[in-house]
Formats: C-alpha cells, structure tokens, sequence
C-alpha cells in the first residue's frame, strides 16, 4: 500500500483560499482523469467539500507522487502553486488512513460529529468508480471508512459532541436563545436545492417556523423539496417555491435567509440586501492586511507548522482583519450562508438590523467548542480501525503469491501423477484416485504451516517482504502472481458501495 493525500481544509487554509479552489463537479472529474494519467499514480478520487479538498492518490513514489498531486490541486483549482503549497497537508500511507477515518466519524469536521460527511464520502467513492479511476485500494479505504463513521456514531456520544452544520449555525444565529423560541412564526427564505439547503430546510420546518420559500436555478428541484416539506406525517410547515429572479422580493418579507448554491459568485449582495430592509449602503474601505508569520512552503513540514498553533494565529489574524463587526440594532433578517465560494456578501453584516453566520464564523465558533469524552472513544476506534485495515491491506497483499504458490504446487501433483499413469497403466480408478489423494494430501500439509504463518507475519508491520522472500524461494512466475492480482480486482462483486 502506497496511499498518499494531498489537500487544504479549514483546518490549513483561510475560507479566502479555500473558496478560490473549490472544485466543480465536471472540474473534480477532470482532475481524477489528469491524475491517473499522471506516472505516479495508479488510482485515485477526489473528496471535495464546502471546507475541504483531497486528492487520494495510490503512488509508487513519495516525493514525485506529492510533487504531482500538488501541482495538480493548483492546475485544476485555478490557485497558483507557489500560494497554494503553504496551506495544503500530506499523509502518507497508515497516516493517510488514519485521516480519512477521522474525517468519516467527523473529528476533523467544523462541527465535531457531525454526520454529512458519510455522504459526501460515500459520493467521492461513487465518483471513483464511475470514472474507474478508484481500484482495490481506495475501493476498500473509502468502504471502510463509511464503516467506521457508522460505527463511531452508533456505538458512541459523538452526535452530542456536536450537531450538523446547519443546526449549528442555527443557533449562532439564535445567540443563545432556544433556536424553536427563535424561529417560531418566522418566514425563512432558502436559497438552492441541493442536500445541503434541502438540510436548513427540513431543519427550519422542525425548528418551527411559520413558512419556507425555496428559490432555485432550476425550479424542478426546488418544487421537488418543496414536495417533500410537505408530504403527510411531515412538519406540516407551509412551504412554496419560487424562481431565483423573485429572491429580490422576498427578501423584504424574510425574517431568516439560508443559502447554500453552487453559484461561483455572490448569491446576495450588500445592495440587494439594504434595498430589501430600507437601508442605505456605502461600501467600506479595504482593511489593512494583517501581519502574520509566513507558513512554511514546504509540504513535509506543513504539518508540524499546523499542529504548534502557527496555522491557528494565520487565521486568528486574517479573521481580525477582514470580517466586519455586525451590524448595531434588533436583528431584523438573520443571514445563514453554507456555501463555499460564499453565497452572501460580508458586508452585509455591517448593515444595522443584519445578522450573519457564515462557514468562516462557524469555524471560529466551533473552535471554542467543549470536546465531550465520547471524542476520546471515538479516536480510539480509529486508532483500532487503522491498526486492522493496515493488517488486512497487508495480508492481501501476499495473498496472490500465496495463491499462485499452491496453483504451482497443483501442477506440480497433475504433472506427477500423469507420469505415473504412464508407468502403471493397469491402475484401476479407485487405486488412482486414492494415490492422487494422498499426493495431494502431502502437498497441503507442507504447504498449510508455512502459508498461514507467511500470512501473519505479512500482516505485521513491516511484513510486505515475505511476498518477495516466498517468490524468490519457490521461484515463482511474477506473471502468475499478477494475473491473480488483476482477477480479484476485475471481480464485479468487489468494492461497490
């Protein structure tokens, strides 16, 4: 196993550069095409969300294999290399594991424990497989990992650690009141279709408010949500859609927006908003920079760079710097946006009346988020989690020797025994097949100490040389062993999800 990734999240990089690199779906699949084709690689897919983006790749060499990937990530986000390397991290091989399965039971989420991230694993693999670019490797890593996350939230707290994105930001907005007190009687206004506005929505009805209005590019989708808000033994909220050129108008009757589109423009404007409420707007002047510490350009060390807090006071000061004070006054339209390029201009939180929570506030205020023990529980599953799956990679790796070690030994006992039909003719079936037998008997019995230990010692680290130590003593076809190797990867019934 030579897993590699490679990527930026909101852990590594400022929302500025994490909105400039987000991937379009039809820019993710080109990216997994180019990767494949590049020489390091063997397979790969891509987990692309509104705070992260990873390339799992498996490689054949480390340093081409980072050098590759990264320029790569910069090529297809449209980010330069040379700004994009300080922010991104590398994991490599039970690392790389180890990351993927905490990101699946959401440690490494916004919201510790929150559960979206399953399907949003659960569709990189789809992708993979559609685009046949993900093979044994990442079949099995991705399955496991949406094992894990089921596990880590089945068989712990992790779900009270933290709550999804949405209700979360939900309660930012409510500012410390009971988020149904909050929102009852309220008109809600949300903007896209997607799973994660499909989310605020359902989300919304629960919470109580009074009505939905659901806007949308393309209006199936939104009557379609607005459909399923509305199907018996639901909320019974009373819900509507409308095309994305009425958002204008109603946003002078909204009490609270959600947006989460895929647009790569602002969605809502500082103008737009004001106009709504009343307001006059002046754009403000640039805030100055801030002066902070340069992150180091090298990958390797990027990670050490992060984990001694450097990272932490590069956001802490870009935060300081750019994001605007709210707006002064009773809060008269509270503003949610999830998206990622954002959907809902920061100026607007300087309008009086204005309330708003986006990722990069989430972010902050998550941070400041008391980890409950059921976190503890849940890095020791991973942790178990790795150590198995790492064996299990192991183990199959010498499998294919193994199995071509005992094919070689059966031709071995058919070849013997047709010499031997050649020198007793007279043998009559039962004698035959009784001698047959007991050749075959012997050969498995030699064979069964060795092979179960060659297995276990494989499965320990560091065993990957058994499978060469076993090739090189029995002399074996390399052909053989790779012919097994493609027909247990060409199996269909292999890695689906």
């Amino acid at each position: 196993m030579s897993l590699l990734v490679v990527g930026l999240s909101h852990r590594s990089a400022p929302v500025s550069v994490l909105e400039r690199a987000s991937l379009a779906a039809e820019t993710q699949a080109k990216l997994l095409q180019d990767t494949l084709a590049a020489e390091p690689a063997a397979e790969a897919t891509v987990l692309a969300t509104c705070n992260r983006i990873e390339l799992y790749a498996d490689v054949d060499k480390f340093h081409a294999g980072v050098a590759e990937l990264s320029t790569l990530l910069a090529q297809h986000s449209g980010v330069g290399l040379d700004e994009l390397t300080p922010y991104l991290y590398v994991h490599y091989e039970d690392r790389a594991v180890h990351h993927l399965f905490s990101v699946a039971c959401g440690l490494d989420s916004m919201v510790v424990g929150e559960g979206q991230i399953l399907g949003q694993i659960k569709d990189a693999l789809a992708l993979g497989q559609e685009l046949h670019t993900a093979g044994r490797l990442l079949n099995d890593l991705f399955q496991q990992a949406l094992r894990v996350g089921k596990r880590a939230h089945s068989e712990t707290g992790i779900d009270r650690a933290g709550q999804s994105l949405v209700t979360f930001g939900l309660e930012q907005l409510a500012a410390g009141a009971d988020v149904a007190d909050w929102a009852r009687g309220k008109r809600a206004l949300v903007i896209g279709a997607g799973s994660m506005s499909s989310l605020a929505a359902a989300t919304l009805a629960r919470t109580g408010v009074a009505e939905i209005v659901v806007a949308n590019r393309t209006r199936a989708r939104a009557d379609r949500l607005v459909e399923i808000l509305g199907q018996p033994g639901g909320t019974g909220v009373a819900a509507h859609a409308v095309e994305m050129a009425a958002v204008s108008d109603e946003l002078t009757r909204a009490d609270v927006v959600v947006s989460c589109t895929g647009a790569t423009g602002l969605v809502l404007t500082a103008e737009a908003v004001a106009g709504a409420l009343g307001l006059a707007f002046a754009p403000a002047h640039e805030a100055p920079a801030a002066s902070v510490p340069a992150p180091p350009a090298d990958p390797d060390r990027h990670a050490a760079w992060v984990e001694n807090g450097s990272a932490g006071t590069v956001r802490q000061a870009v935060r300081r710097a750019t994001v605007p004070a709210q707006g002064a006054g009773p809060v008269r339209l509270a503003l949610l946006d999830l998206a990622m390029p954002r959907d809902i201009d920061g100026a607007t939180a300087r309008l009086d009346g204005v309330r708003l929570v986006d990722i990069e506030s989430l972010a902050e205020a998550s941070a400041d988020a008391p980890m409950a023990a059921d976190v503890d529980q849940v890095r020791t599953i991973v942790a178990d989690e790795v150590a198995a799956f790492g064996a299990a990679q192991r183990a199959a790796h010498i499998t294919p020797t193994v199995v071509a070690l005992r094919t070689m030994a059966a031709g071995v006992v058919a070849g013997e025994i047709a010499r031997l039909d050649g020198r007793l003719p007279d043998l009559d079936e039962k004698q035959r097949a009784e001698i047959t037998q007991t050749v075959r008997r012997v050969v498995d019995k030699l064979l069964h100490a060795p092979t179960v230990r060659v297995k276990q010692l494989a499965s320990e680290p560091g065993g990957a040389g058994y499978a060469d130590a076993l090739r090189e003593l029995f002399d074996l076809d390399p052909q053989t062993v790779a012919a097994v190797s493609r027909a247990d990867l060409n199996d269909p019934n292999r890695g689906r999800s």
